[in-house]
């Protein structure tokens, strides 16, 4: 008989299943959960079906490829009817969960994280600049003048995604700060990317759309002022914010980045509270008052206790990683190889994404946190001259981003050019990362990574 006031141990298998078969699925799925928890398995993911996609346009099938993405698609209601294709679809509608997923991380990191203090902010602020202005210079200097300039804007990106994998191949080389400098340098990469887009790379303003994106995001101000807090009432906002964008002429996944900069970044239910709450709820468990009841009152103040700004970004972390990423990758990665020309105008746009992402990324972070040390920012514990080295060639791995902007900025054999080097640099930065990260950082005999004094010592003795 249980003690009163203890909880019931769980089962090891759900009541009405088989012990044995439970145990054996746990084992199964377990590896699964753990490789669905790591951006090692989005990066690689990316790269399957980057390569699907170049096998199959480069196959004998290549037409039927190039064909899916433009086929006809149809929705009607009634009388009213929309027109579409799968690329549309992808690019435009899912991408903007990409977007707003990007918006949501801005958020985040303004209010608590990297980004929440100009003294934190500081260097990969520099980093980031150094990483965006130094790749486009790289791109201009060598396109000034032809019919490919427009595409400066490629070679700026960075694929966290990708960049985060890159690292986690090198393991305890690399130290934690070493990540979050990296992660927080291209989280303000993206910022700056999303500027880009916004204000070169539209095809010019429609007044009525912007004030219909402008009411759009004033209708979730009102929600969030009324204090609604089911995610599902803001659907229509932001709705209005897509088509709003799209009609003014701006790129429509920018409503992605603004619905998610509006979310609310604290949590209505402090710790305090609930922590009370459920003191309250647990004795009502335990004396005369409804199960059923409580434990939906015990699920809302659960949810209230996070932040919208992070329920939201778990949530939808995975489906973006592993569903909205690859799919763009499949629907952009797919170059002909044999219609690309590499020849006048051709090779410089190639020359000009290679070596920006290649050459201009590392340069710029680096001379970017150089500037910065020499104003008065520091390097933080565990961050190395050579280790910046290392996040500054994983930098250069634009991939999603970068063939983002190559849809925007260019056409024709150019954009399938861009496209070809975009793959090509980002391949030749993540070979880079690993080899200098093999070379320079050093893993200490406990395991953990090594400062730059300790790598000296032990080189020394």
């Amino acid at each position: 008989m249980t003690p009163p006031h203890v909880s019931p141990p769980i089962t090891k298998a759900p009541p009405g299943s088989w012990a044995p078969a439970h145990r054996a699925m746990r084992r199964l799925v377990r590896p699964v959960e753990e490789l669905l928890a790591t951006e090692v398995a989005s990066g690689a993911l990316l790269a399957l079906t980057t390569l699907v996609a170049l096998a199959w346009a480069n196959s004998p099938y290549a037409s039927s490829y190039h064909a899916l993405w433009v086929t006809p698609l149809s929705l009607s209601i009634g009388d009213f009817t929309i027109g579409t294709t799968p690329r549309f679809v992808v690019d435009e509608v899912l991408m903007t969960l990409f977007f707003f997923v990007v918006g949501l991380e801005i958020r985040r990191e303004l209010a608590r994280g990297e980004l929440s203090e100009v003294r934190r902010a500081a260097l990969p602020f520099a980093a980031a600049v150094g990483g965006m202005v130094v790749p486009a210079l790289v791109f201009v200097v060598l396109n000034l003048g032809r019919s490919t300039a427009r595409g400066w804007g490629v070679p700026m990106a960075t694929d966290i995604a990708f960049a985060v994998a890159a690292l986690a191949l090198l393991g305890p080389r690399v130290p934690p700060a070493l990540r979050i400098l990296l992660l927080a340098l291209a989280v303000i990469d993206d910022v700056g990317a999303i500027v880009v887009i916004g204000v070169f790379y539209t095809s010019g303003f429609s007044i009525a759309g912007l004030v219909a994106a402008g009411a759009g995001l004033a209708g979730i101000l009102v929600l969030q002022r009324l204090g609604v807090r089911r995610p599902l009432a803001y659907a229509g906002p932001a709705v209005v914010i897509w088509l709003g964008l799209h009609e003014a002429g701006v790129h429509a996944t920018l409503a992605g980045v603004l619905v998610g900069l509006a979310t609310p970044a604290v949590a209505w239910m402090p710790r305090e509270t609930l922590a009370r709450s459920v003191e309250q709820l647990l004795d009502r468990v335990r004396g005369e008052g409804s199960l059923e009841l409580s434990l939906s009152e015990l699920e809302s103040i659960g949810r209230e206790a996070i932040a919208p700004v992070d329920a939201l970004q778990h949530s939808l972390h995975r489906v973006v990683a592993f569903g909205v990423m690859p799919l763009f990758a499949f629907a952009n990665a797919g170059v002909t190889l044999d219609g690309v020309s590499f020849a006048g105008d051709g090779a410089m746009l190639v020359l000009g994404i290679v070596g920006g992402l290649v050459v201009g990324k590392p340069v710029g972070i680096v001379l970017g946190c150089f500037v910065a040390t020499r104003v008065g920012a520091r390097l933080p514990s565990g961050v190395t001259w050579s280790g910046l080295w290392v996040i500054g060639a994983a930098g250069g791995i634009g991939f999603t981003m970068s063939l983002f902007v190559a849809e925007l900025a260019l056409e024709g054999a150019a954009h399938d050019a861009a496209k070809a080097a975009v793959l090509a640099g980002s391949v030749l930065s993540a070979l880079v990362a690993l080899g200098l990260g093999r070379m320079l950082l050093r893993v200490a005999p406990d395991g953990r990574a090594q400062t730059e004094s300790e790598a000296e010592q032990s080189t020394s003795s």
